[in-house]
């Protein structure tokens, strides 16, 4: 009975070593997406509430804020991206802060549109848009910021 129970233990933890590091990139950017949401929505938050700040500047001010938090998590931790000269890291600062910029444009635009066209309150609003933005984000830094250079198999025409 002991070994079946240490049998499926093992064969849970091999699992869940195969998905995580197959999956590792992905689930990091989850939490760290997580985390930069955590940081926008908390910004925006104390900005409207507590200091009644208009919604849209409270709204770009936090985008500032979560932008600069994702852009080092990102680079850091989730894409382990490495530039190897300055010329590179800036290139690739700027690709990532015009795609963020553009995520703003569709954050600006939800948020108008969900909270003074269709009357849905605000907080709501920001969570809405804060998914949309999540996806949109993942995939211009997936596939164009710090994607990784194709490797070449020199073999593949020898096996």
């Amino acid at each position: 009975m002991k070994i079946q129970k240490n049998y499926k233990n093992n064969l849970i933890k091999q699992m869940l070593t195969f998905v995580i590091d197959k999956k590792k990139e992905l689930i990091l950017y989850l939490v760290f997406g997580v985390l930069t949401t955590v940081v926008n929505f908390v910004v925006y938050y104390v900005l409207t509430n507590p200091l009644n700040v208009y919604y849209l500047l409270s709204n770009l001010i936090a985008w500032v804020a979560a932008v600069l938090f994702a852009y080092f998590t990102n680079r850091v931790w989730v894409f382990d991206c490495k530039t190897s000269t300055v010329k590179q890291m800036i290139t690739q600062a700027s690709l990532f802060f015009s795609a963020r910029i553009t995520s703003l444009l569709v954050d600006m635009g939800l948020m108008y549109a969900l909270v003074s066209l269709l009357l849905i309150d605000d907080l709501i609003s920001k969570v809405i848009v804060g998914v949309t933005v999540v996806i949109i984000n993942y995939v211009l830094s997936k596939l164009i910021i710090f994607k990784k250079p194709k490797v070449r198999n020199i073999w593949k025409n020898y096996q």
